[in-house]
C-alpha cells in the first residue's frame, strides 16, 4: 500500500512540474521568435507559378517564383497588402547549356536549370513580422537555413519596394 501511495505521490509532482513549467517555457519560446523564417513551408513544390526570373552578375542564376493559394488570390485580385498567411517561395538554379536542345535548334542557344543554389521564402505574419514590413524571409542552401547574419540584408533590400508590400516579383498569368 505504501509503495502505490508513494508511486502515485511521484506521479502529482511530476504532473505538477510539468503543469506549471510548461507555460513559462512556451512563454519564453514566444518571446524569443526569430525574425526569420527557419522552416521550410511544407508542400511548396505543389504551389502555382507566380513568375520566372534571372538573376544576372554574381548571382547567375535562373528561377521560378511560386506562391501558395493566399499569395496566388492576391496577386490575381491585385490586392495589397498581401494578407497573413501569403507565401512566396523563389527555387533558384545555376543555368547549364542543353547540348540535347542545341542540337534540335541546330545551334547554341538553349539554357535548362543546372545545379539548384538555393530556395528563398518570403512569409506574411504583419504579427509575427512586425519589425520587418510584415514578411518574414528565408534562404535555405541545401535544405538548411541560412545564417542570421546573412539574412540580415534581406528586409532593406525588400524595403525599397514598400509601393508593392516588399515583392518584387509581378504575376505572370
Amino acid at each position: 500500500m505504501k509503495r502505490i501511495t508513494l508511486l502515485l505521490v511521484a506521479v502529482l509532482m511530476l504532473a505538477g512540474i510539468i503543469t506549471f513549467t510548461a507555460p513559462a517555457s512556451l512563454h519564453a519560446d514566444d518571446s524569443a521568435t526569430p525574425i526569420f523564417v527557419t522552416k521550410i513551408p511544407p508542400g511548396y513544390r505543389d504551389w502555382r507559378l507566380i513568375s520566372v526570373s534571372h538573376e544576372a552578375g554574381n548571382l547567375n542564376s535562373i528561377g521560378a517564383v511560386l506562391g501558395n493559394d493566399v499569395a496566388i488570390q492576391a496577386y490575381r485580385e491585385g490586392k495589397l497588402p498581401y494578407p497573413d498567411g501569403a507565401i512566396i517561395a523563389a527555387l533558384h538554379y545555376g543555368h547549364v547549356p542543353s547540348a540535347e536542345n542545341n542540337k534540335v535548334f541546330g545551334q547554341a542557344q538553349s539554357f535548362v536549370a543546372g545545379p539548384p543554389t538555393n530556395i528563398q521564402f518570403m512569409v506574411k505574419d504583419s504579427t509575427k513580422y512586425a519589425a520587418t514590413g510584415g514578411w518574414g524571409f528565408a534562404t535555405f542552401i541545401d535544405g538548411k537555413p541560412a545564417t542570421a547574419a546573412s539574412m540580415k540584408s534581406c528586409f532593406p533590400c525588400h524595403n525599397q519596394v514598400k509601393a508593392s508590400d516588399l515583392v518584387f516579383t509581378h504575376y505572370a498569368p
